[in-house]
This record gives C-alpha cells, sequence and structure tokens, in this order.
C-alpha cells in the first residue's frame, strides 16, 4: 500500500474470489459457473456489437430493459441493468446505509455484503444462523437497518419459502429488505411477485449462473419505481455506460432462447440431485440446497484436506476456512460427466485414507 492510501481504505479485508488457477487444466467446480456456454443466439448478437464497439452503448439499456421486464412481467421503470448483481447490490448499500442505518445480513452468506458494508464506511449488524444453517426469520423482524438476504443461501444453499421472505419485507416497512436471488432459477420461488405490494423490497438477480454469462457480467435490481430511481441517481453519478454493447448483446440472445435456459438449469438440477445421492451413500452430510451448488461434510476427512486432495487430482471446490463451516466445502455442479469424476475422485481419496 502506498503511504497515500486513506485508512478507511488500507483496512478493508477484500473479497477473496474464487481460485483461478492457470498452470494445469482443471474441472472447475469451485465459482458456480454454468458448465454450459451462452446461447448461440447471444454470441451472434455480441458479434455484432461488437463490430461497432467505438459507438458507447445505451446508457439506458433500453432494450433489454424492456426484455427482462417483459421476463418478470413488470414494467420497465421497475428495472435497472448493472455490470452483474455486486454491482445493483453496491448501489443499495451507498443508498440505503449510512452511520444511523447499518447493513443487517447473516454471519454465513455472501463474502461480499462486509466488504460493501466495510468500503462504504458502514456499521454490520452480523446474525448468525441457527445451527442447521437456516436463517430464523424473526431475527429480521422490525430491524433497524437495511436487511440483506441471499436467498438461496449462500454457500449454504437453503432456500427461504415466499411466505419468509414476505413476513420480513411486511415487518420492515420503513426500511429496506434487500432480497439476492442470484440462484433463484435453481429451485426457488421469486419474491418479484411483491414488489408491487411492499415499497421497501428491492430484489437483485444474474445473468451469471443460470443463463451462462459469468464472464459477461450482467444483473439487475428489479424494484418499485422510487428505488429504481434512486439506483439510477447513483449509476449516472458513477458510470452511466455500466454495461458494454457487447454485454447487453450476449444479454439480449440469453433472454430470447427460452428453452436453452429452461434446459440449462434443469439439467443443474438433475446433476445436483444425482451428485447429492452420491455423497450421501459416501456418508456426507449436506445442506439442502435449491442453488447450482452442494455444501458437504464427513467425517472421515476434514473440508481443507479433501479440497486439496481434490485440487491434486485436478478437480476445485471450494473451502472457506471460517471456524462454523471449515469442514464442509462448497461442490458447484458442472456437466453430468463432471460430476461423474468428481464422485469417482472422492471415492478414490475416501479409499485412500
Amino acid at each position: 500500500m502506498s503511504r497515500f492510501l486513506n485508512e478507511r481504505i488500507s483496512g478493508l479485508k477484500p473479497y477473496v474470489p474464487g481460485e483461478q488457477p492457470k498452470e494445469r487444466e482443471y474441472i472447475k467446480l469451485n465459482t458456480n459457473e454454468s458448465p454450459y456456454p451462452p446461447s448461440k443466439m447471444g454470441i451472434e448478437f455480441a458479434n455484432s456489437e461488437a463490430q461497432i464497439a467505438q459507438l458507447y452503448p445505451d446508457p439506458d439499456c433500453k432494450e433489454l430493459t424492456e426484455l427482462v421486464a417483459n421476463e418478470l412481467g413488470v414494467k420497465k421503470s421497475q428495472v435497472i441493468l448493472t455490470n452483474g448483481s455486486d454491482e445493483v447490490l453496491n448501489f443499495a448499500f451507498m443508498a440505503y446505509c449510512d452511520k444511523n442505518t447499518p447493513a443487517v445480513f447473516a454471519d454465513i452468506t455472501y463474502g461480499f455484503y462486509k466488504v460493501f458494508a466495510d468500503v462504504n464506511g458502514i456499521e454490520s449488524k452480523i446474525i448468525p444462523l441457527k445451527e442447521d444453517f437456516t436463517i430464523d426469520v424473526n431475527d429480521y423482524i422490525n430491524q433497524n437497518g437495511t436487511v440483506f438476504i441471499a436467498n438461496p443461501n449462500a454457500p449454504t444453499g437453503i432456500l427461504l419459502s415466499l411466505d419468509q421472505i414476505e413476513k420480513v419485507v411486511k415487518s420492515n416497512p420503513n426500511r429496506i429488505v434487500v432480497i439476492d436471488e442470484a440462484y433463484i432459477d435453481f429451485g426457488g420461488q421469486s419474491a418479484v411477485k411483491l414488489i408491487d405490494k411492499y415499497d421497501n423490497l428491492l430484489i437483485t438477480q444474474t445473468f451469471s449462473k443460470s443463463r451462462s454469462l459469468a464472464g459477461a457480467r450482467l444483473g439487475f435490481g428489479v424494484a418499485n419505481e422510487n428505488i429504481i430511481s434512486d439506483l439510477m441517481r447513483i449509476k449516472y453519478s458513477t458510470n452511466p455506460y455500466n454495461v458494454n454493447r457487447l454485454t447487453l448483446g450476449i444479454g439480449k440472445g440469453a433472454i430470447l432462447e427460452k428453452e436453452y435456459f429452461k434446459s440449462n438449469c434443469e439439467k443443474v438440477i438433475r446433476d445436483r440431485e444425482f451428485t447429492k445421492n452420491e455423497l450421501i451413500k459416501l456418508g456426507f452430510t449436506l445442506t439442502n440446497s435449491s442453488a447450482n451448488f452442494l455444501f458437504a461434510k464427513t467425517d472421515k476427512i476434514g473440508g481443507k484436506e479433501l479440497y486439496l486432495k481434490l485440487k491434486e487430482k485436478g478437480i476445485l471446490v471450494r473451502h472457506f476456512d471460517v471456524d462454523r463451516i471449515k469442514n464442509y466445502i462448497r461442490i458447484s455442479i458442472g456437466s453430468a460427466e463432471q460430476m461423474q469424476k468428481f464422485v469417482l475422485a472422492v471415492k478414490e481419496i475416501l479409499e485412500e485414507i
């Protein structure tokens, strides 16, 4: 760090992304990416946009915003497109938290919430998950801060019902409740239908997981028009051209190729359940994941040791060096072939110990 960096930033503990090693070819089951390529239509649209990349993209993202709104059954004015869902989350921390309004979130959840709070100089109110890693919605009733809930949660994959989400939103009428639905397409019910009923609800989603666009960086927020107006104010005060031209094109294809999207989600769910059942046969304990990953442990080997042994065999999973979950690994769901290789590798490791 330079001697010029201010004290608040110098004290930050940055978010740690999943490994992206280049020294060998791995089966990557560590960053919750889709194992399937982007839609062919999206690639064609992106190639077309690349021909005019010397021109700025539409700052209002009008065409794709309308497609997303139609897909969700909401108005264009209720949607904001962003550079990944992380950007709309950061906008929410900037807009709805301050020295009098802390950010409220779980102790085991998406790691960026704490980073966003710290980088914006915001106090964090951290609520422990229950022993079984579920969220007790009663802990989030009548909070004095802005509530952030990942649903399904990460890294556990555990889903709250729509009724549970509504209970939290309804009980905090004077505070914003942000529901992060990055993994909602793999078995959950979105809370988008509640945005006309509650003016304090903001939902975020991403194209990274179910729509195979992690590398394109595309996400969105959905809320009532006044909240979207707030977020647009921040966007136009920081980076009006936040979604690039190629990403708008490939995102358009991702929305229009509905059957491809549906088929990929179904395959991920199928292969998640296959892998879950195979791990149970091997004596693993797993949370009830509704995401595109599994969260698993075994008494036969520690989480870090299993992660390292899998890495030696050319398979990357995610291990979190946090006391409550240090014995677990998070396994992204890849293709059927990749998951079969993963299960075989786990069997070999267990036989070797």
